[in-house]
C-alpha cells in the first residue's frame, strides 16, 4: 500500500484493518477521531510522519493472512454482525465486569483509591453503551436495511422521521467520542490495565477484560464511523435521486 501523508486514518483503516494496532502504539485514535490526516496526527503527536508511514507500510506489506476486508461487506450485513456480534458482546461482558469491579474495590480498594474512579467511568460507559446501541438498533439499523431494501428494487424510499440519516449518525459519533474518552480515562488510571504487584487473580483478570473491552469498543466503533456511516449516507443520497 502506497501511504501518503494525507491520507484520513480512518479510511486507512477500513482499507485494511492491520493498521489499527500501529496507530495505537503511536497513540493515535482512529475510530472517534478518524476523520484526520496522517500529517495532522503526527504535527499534533510531534511524531515523524516518514516513521509512521514506514511502520503502516510494514505491516500492509505483510501476506494479507485472516485481514477482514470489512469495506467489502454490504451496509445490511454490516448493520446485522455489529448487532450481532458486538452489541451482544457489550451486553454480556459488561455483566461480567461489573461485579468483578464491585469486588476488587472492596477488597483493594483502600490501598489503590482509583478502582473506586474506575468503576465509576465504567457504570457511566455501561449505562450510556446500553442506550446507544438501542438507538442504533431501533433507528439506524432498521432504515439502513430498508435502504438496501429499496436499493436492490429500484424503489425511492419515503423520508424518515427524523429527516435524513445524517442526523442520527452525527448524534451517534458525538456519543462515540465521548465513550472513546471516557475509556481512555479508564487507560490511564489503571496504568495502560497494568496490575500492581499486590493484585490478586481477580484484579488481574478485571483488567484483562476491561482491555479486550476497550479493543472491542475501538472496533465497533472503527467498522460504525469509518465503513457503516459514510456508505449508509452515500446510499441514502443515491436513492433521492431515484
Amino acid at each position: 500500500m502506497n501511504i501518503q501523508e494525507n491520507q484520513i486514518i480512518g479510511e486507512l483503516v477500513a482499507q485494511d484493518y492491520r493498521t489499527a494496532a500501529v496507530f495505537k502504539s503511536f497513540g493515535i485514535d482512529f475510530c472517534c477521531k478518524g476523520n484526520r490526516t496522517i500529517n495532522e496526527v503526527c504535527e499534533s503527536r510531534n511524531i515523524e510522519p516518514v516513521l509512521l508511514i514506514e511502520t503502516l507500510e510494514q505491516v500492509t506489506g505483510l501476506q494479507e493472512g485472516t485481514s477482514i476486508d470489512y469495506q467489502s461487506w454490504p451496509i445490511d450485513l454490516m448493520a446485522d454482525y455489529i448487532e450481532k456480534k458486538h452489541h451482544r458482546y457489550v451486553e454480556e461482558k459488561t455483566l461480567e465486569i461489573k461485579p468483578y469491579l464491585d469486588k476488587i474495590c472492596k477488597v483493594h480498594g483502600d490501598h489503590h483509591p482509583e478502582l473506586f474512579a474506575i468503576n465509576e467511568h465504567f457504570i457511566a460507559t455501561a449505562g450510556e453503551l446500553a442506550q446507544h446501541m438501542k438507538k442504533e438498533e431501533l433507528i439506524i439499523f432498521p432504515f439502513v436495511r430498508k435502504m438496501m431494501k429499496a436499493e436492490q428494487e429500484g424503489l425511492k424510499i419515503d423520508a424518515p422521521h427524523f429527516g435524513t440519516i445524517q442526523n442520527p449518525i452525527q448524534m451517534m459519533m458525538d456519543e462515540h467520542t465521548t465513550e472513546g474518552d471516557r475509556f481512555r480515562k479508564i487507560e490511564e488510571l489503571s496504568n495502560n490495565y497494568t496490575p500492581p504487584q499486590d493484585a490478586c487473580n481477580t484484579y488481574s483478570v478485571t483488567f484483562a477484560l476491561l482491555k479486550e473491552f476497550e479493543q472491542d469498543l475501538h472496533l465497533h466503533i472503527h467498522l460504525e464511523n469509518n465503513i457503516l456511516f459514510p456508505k449508509a449516507m452515500e446510499l441514502e443520497k443515491l436513492l433521492n435521486k431515484i
